[in-house]
């Protein structure tokens, strides 16, 4: 890659959806070189979901060559049981990040729509509609969740143009287990 050149790739975390977008900078020129969805409804293991999500993430950085990983942070629901499933699917696709050495840098929803639509409330189908416009994509996803995960990308990119924010980055397993001393197994 040329200087000036980076690719975020953003993720949206989820044990039954997750979405994923790829932002590539080059100089202030922003385009958008993937967007899916990995579903995984098929599979009534959560385990093998886990794994299927650590192999995605990770296939996606073999081939797109990330520079960084921005990816949403879990919402604090009422459902304990779907936030603990939720938080091990955002932990194995950092996992697969910080195994390849890419820094990650995570955000809350809130701040992610904030960062796309100026509303810290808006709807996912709001974030997907100014992302079309903003990157002047010739189609939104079917899935709202490989938006959603677009919108993590855009949003780090403007956190990284001098927006302030809450986001926590790190660059590899020591710094990430020393700020956060309670994930430790």
């Amino acid at each position: 890659m040329k200087p000036g050149d980076r690719i975020i790739l953003g993720i949206d975390p989820g044990t039954l959806v997750m979405g994923y977008g790829l932002l590539h900078i080059r100089n202030t020129k922003l385009s958008v070189p993937g967007l899916g969805v990995l579903k995984l409804e098929k599979y009534d293991d959560h385990a093998i979901r886990l794994k299927k999500i650590f192999e995605r993430v990770s296939g996606l950085i073999d081939e797109f060559k990330p520079d960084e990983l921005a990816i949403e942070a879990p919402f604090f629901g009422k459902n304990v049981q779907s936030m603990l499933k939720l938080g091990r699917a955002q932990g194995v696709a950092i996992a697969a990040a910080l195994s390849r050495n890419i820094p990650i840098t995570e955000y809350s929803p809130k701040k992610i729509k904030m960062s796309i639509t100026g509303n810290g409330n808006a709807s996912k189908e709001q974030v997907a509609a100014m992302l079309k416009q903003i990157l002047d994509l010739d189609t939104t996803h079917d899935y709202l969740d490989a938006t959603d995960a677009l919108g993590a990308a855009l949003c780090h990119y403007y956190q990284r143009k001098g927006e302030q924010g809450n986001a926590k980055s790190y660059s590899g397993w020591k710094a990430f287990l020393t700020d956060n001393p309670k994930r430790k197994l």
